[in-house]
């Protein structure tokens, strides 16, 4: 299938390695030029080169070695030397959950960085790129958030509580004016992913249920009806199809991807 979105520009965040490089790949295997941003340059770096390779330089790939989270990475990302500026089409928002833990640990400086990094910066994103694509009559925002908004993970308060922030803010801003113009805001919402992310949380998980991290991950797995995590192709692929001509009529949205691990009906 075509997407229809072959020589656009998106920005996709934590796009190193694990679901942000699912992202940015598959976005560029469709065509799509992609700003890649990441903290570290040198791992940023090494998924860009190979990314090039495997498109065989059809596409631009330009990687920002930047903290998203912070002003001055956003304004280095305006700014990068042949990007598109603010005029993405595409803008997958993306960066690392905040750390396991107990709630009665947090301090009020955990949350505001929790808030900041996975609620404020995704909003600050939005805010700086949506009117450029409603005046030119396309836009497409993925916001990789998490399955515990839907289904909360007790040891993931931090995480719990601001994307599900960001979740409230994207039901009503995706409904405004911007719907009828072109632009869709959807959040994309993984559950167990094979990724550095879920192993830095199972030691957490695995020490409150008196497991070992191999006997946890193994419990997991079988509590999953698809019988294993998932990959970062496979959540890119969702991605880029959010990110499509064909996904027009689909805005405010919390679209799960967890192997149907979430029980509920709805």
């Amino acid at each position: 299938m075509d997407l229809g979105i072959a020589g656009k520009w998106a920005l996709v965040g934590g796009a190193s390695k694990g679901l942000g490089w699912g992202c940015a790949r598959a976005l560029a295997l469709e065509g799509v030029n992609v700003v890649m941003v990441a903290r570290g340059a040198e791992v940023l770096n090494k998924a860009v080169a190979d990314l090039r390779a495997e498109t065989g330089g059809r596409v631009q790939l330009i990687a920002v070695a930047q903290d998203i989270t912070t002003e001055p990475g956003r304004e280095a990302i305006w700014n990068v030397a042949g990007g598109p500026g603010k005029a993405y089409d595409i803008v997958v928002t993306n960066a690392g959950g905040p750390p396991p833990g107990d709630f009665r640990d947090w301090d009020r400086d955990a949350w505001i960085k929790a808030i900041d990094a996975n609620m404020l910066t995704p909003i600050e994103l939005i805010k700086a790129t949506i009117d450029g694509m409603a005046e030119r009559g396309f836009g497409r925002i993925v916001n990789i958030t998490s399955s515990s908004v839907k289904s909360p993970i007790d040891v993931l308060g931090l995480s719990n509580g601001a994307r599900s922030g960001l979740t409230g803010f994207v039901a009503g801003t995706s409904r405004s004016k911007i719907a009828g113009q072109g632009v869709t805001i959807n959040n994309l919402l993984p559950g167990k992913f094979d990724t550095d992310r879920i192993r830095s949380t199972l030691p957490a998980m695995a020490q409150k249920q008196g497991k070992t991290v191999e006997e946890m991950r193994a419990i997991q797995q079988a509590q999953i009806p698809a019988g294993r995590y998932g990959n970062p192709q496979e959540f890119g692929a969702i991605c880029a199809f959010l990110c499509s001509q064909h996904a027009a009529y689909m805005t405010g949205q919390n679209v799960l991807a967890d192997g149907g691990a979430y029980p509920g009906t709805y």
